[in-house]
Formats: C-alpha cells, sequence, structure tokens
C-alpha cells in the first residue's frame, strides 16, 4: 500500500459533478503533480486529500489509514499555500514555529526545527523580520519552513510559484526539487505549469473534465501521450495536430501529401476504425530542411537558445522548434521534414492514440 491511496474518490456540487472517480496511489517518497487547466479538479482533490473538504463518495488513505472525514489536524500534513497565509504580526521564527506550539511541542524542540529549516532554506537571517519586510520569494520560503517543521508523512503545494515572477519561479522550483531530494517526504504539488509539472514530478496526473486522462512519469507523458488532450496540454509550443486520410495498408495523406508512417505504426493505423486520422508533431522535431513538405514561413519567434518557425503548408500552419537562430525571414519559402517515429496518431473519433503492437 502507497503512502497515499485515492479511490474512486467524486465530488458533487449542486447536482454538478466536479471530481468523476479519480483513482492515485502514490508511493512513499513520491513528488507527485496535479496538473490541468483552470477547473480540471484538481484543487479541489487537493483539498479532499487536506481535509479541507469532503468526498461525496470514495475514500482517501495516508499511511494506510483512512482519512476521508477525518480533520486536518489528524492527518499529519502540512500544506504550502498560493498565498503563503502568514501570520503578518509574528515574525519568521515566531511563524515557522507557530504550527508546532500548537502542537504542544516544547520550546527547546520547536527552536531546533526553526533553526533546522532556516538553515536548510538559508532564511537563517530573516528569522526576526516580520512578513511585510519580506521579498516574494523570501516569503514562500518561510511558508515552505513552516511545512517543513513539522515533518509531516505529506507534503502539499497548492500552485505556490504562481505569484513570483519568472525569474524567481525558476529558482524556487529548483529550490523545491532539492528540498524533496532532502527530505524524501511524499509531496502532492498542484500546478497549472506544464514546466512545472515536467520538471518537478516523480510522476504526473494530467486532470481534465474532473478525470485523470493519464498518470505516468514525466517520460511516458511527453513521448507517449494517452490521448489528443495530453498531446496538445504537455509540450511548449504545442504538439501540431493535422488531419489526416487513412487507406488501408495504414499509409497517410492530407491534401494529397503522403506523410511518413513508422513501419511499427501501421498495423495500428490500419487498424483505425474511419478513414480519418489525428496525426501528432512535436514542434522539436520538425527541422527546416532541403525536401519534404513545401511550405512558407508566416512567422518567426526567436527566445534566444531556440527559434520558433511558424510555416503555411498544405497540411496547415505548422511550427517548428529549431536550435539557435535561423537566417529566414516571414514570407521566404521552406520545406519541413521529420522522422517517420516522430509521428503520434489518433484516433478522430475517440482523440485516443492509435496504439502501435
Amino acid at each position: 500500500m502507497g503512502a497515499l491511496s485515492i479511490r474512486q474518490v467524486r465530488k458533487t456540487y449542486h447536482h454538478i459533478e466536479i471530481l468523476k472517480g479519480i483513482d492515485l496511489e502514490v508511493e512513499a517518497g513520491e513528488f507527485l503533480i496535479l496538473v490541468g487547466p483552470s477547473g480540471c479538479g484538481k484543487s479541489t482533490l487537493l483539498s479532499m486529500i487536506a481535509g479541507l473538504d469532503v468526498p461525496t463518495s470514495g475514500q482517501i488513505l495516508i499511511g494506510g489509514r483512512d482519512v476521508t472525514h477525518a480533520l486536518p489536524k489528524d492527518r499529519d500534513i502540512a500544506m504550502v499555500f498560493q498565498s503563503y497565509a502568514l501570520y503578518p504580526n509574528m515574525n519568521v521564527a515566531q511563524n515557522i514555529s507557530f504550527g508546532l506550539e500548537m502542537r504542544g511541542v516544547p520550546k527547546a524542540r520547536r527552536d531546533e526545527a526553526v533553526k533546522r529549516v532556516a538553515k536548510m532554506l538559508q532564511i537563517e537571517h530573516l528569522l526576526d523580520r516580520k512578513p511585510g519586510q519580506l521579498s516574494g520569494g523570501q516569503r514562500q520560503r518561510v511558508a515552505m519552513g513552516r511545512a517543513l517543521a513539522r515533518e509531516p508523512k505529506l507534503f502539499l503545494f497548492d500552485e505556490p510559484l504562481s505569484n513570483l515572477d519568472a525569474k524567481l519561479r525558476v529558482e524556487m522550483r529548483a529550490e523545491i526539487k532539492l528540498l524533496h531530494q532532502r527530505t524524501r517526504t511524499t509531496t502532492v504539488y498542484v500546478t497549472h505549469d506544464q514546466v512545472e509539472a515536467m520538471t518537478l514530478g516523480d510522476r504526473i496526473a494530467v486532470m481534465k473534465d474532473g478525470q485523470v486522462q493519464q498518470f505516468g512519469t514525466p517520460d511516458d507523458i511527453y513521448c507517449r501521450p494517452v490521448n489528443r488532450f495530453v498531446a496538445e496540454f504537455i509540450g511548449s509550443p504545442a504538439m501540431n495536430m493535422v488531419e489526416v486520410r487513412r487507406q488501408a495498408d495504414g499509409a497517410l495523406s492530407a491534401h494529397g501529401t503522403p506523410l511518413p508512417v513508422a513501419e511499427r505504426d501501421r498495423a495500428a493505423v490500419a487498424g483505425a476504425p474511419g478513414d480519418e486520422v489525428i496525426y501528432g508533431l512535436r514542434p522539436e522535431a520538425i527541422e527546416l530542411a532541403s525536401d519534404g513538405v513545401a511550405g512558407r514561413i508566416t512567422m518567426i519567434e526567436p527566445t534566444g537558445p531556440e527559434t520558433y518557425v511558424l510555416v503555411d503548408t498544405p497540411l496547415g500552419v505548422l511550427t517548428a522548434r529549431v536550435p539557435g537562430k535561423v537566417s529566414h525571414r516571414a514570407g521566404d519559402p521552406v520545406r519541413l521534414q521529420w522522422a517517420p517515429h516522430a509521428a503520434h496518431l489518433f484516433d478522430k473519433a475517440t482523440e485516443r492514440r492509435l496504439a502501435a503492437a
């Protein structure tokens, strides 16, 4: 049995089903990411795990103990909120130790815990300051310190970096990952940011409309998305999607242009129920070449280390992500090429992945 078990959890508000039978098993020491668009139910699920809300049906177990209806204080968890939720009238040391004080922990042990987490988070010089004297990143470290001082069975993070600027987000993301590597405490982390999901998680649960669309490692999610939604949601820029025609032998074409299909995928394509298939291509799989699908550049977006090139082709507008700079300009004719095995194929009707045998 895992450190956290979520079994057929459902939640209904005013006859609207928000969560639709969630099943997840999280191992001890694992870092689980709940990711998805706004309104998918990820924060609602986190609230259930924390005890801030109760499922309409289903079970939640922490360390093998059923806590479905237990109070938050009886779950041995610690939570870091998006808003930090620090006490403005207390200094940093008092904020970190307050939860321990409320649990009746002796002062000597509280002081020891404050020193331990302050050193870990490199905020020893801030212990006498009030939250109003801290930057956003410092406040977030204090919020994490308060959670760490508890040494709980489970850490819960509710979009903790969304209030920070881009540079600080990257820094804090790295700190959270290092923190997990040191403590190996089981962690559930909610975000809508796919970069956070891919870089932090041991496993990721991609959610949509109250359901888990796919649960797996970052590599599984990125390289073998189970449906079109996961394929388009994970990855930046988003995966290119082209509606193509299927032939009986598994060959594919769009607007008269034949498209490469790996031999491993031909049987799956040949067995598809309809005449149309969704052909997906990651932007980084597409190369600017001397041969291939002809098109004309509509836009170039340099990012520094790489460049996004949007090309109008008979297949539609395709985005290529190429390393470094390009010498082309908008309006230039180009050709696009990619390896057959780079294609992700989905059934048009169900939007499920066409699995190779």
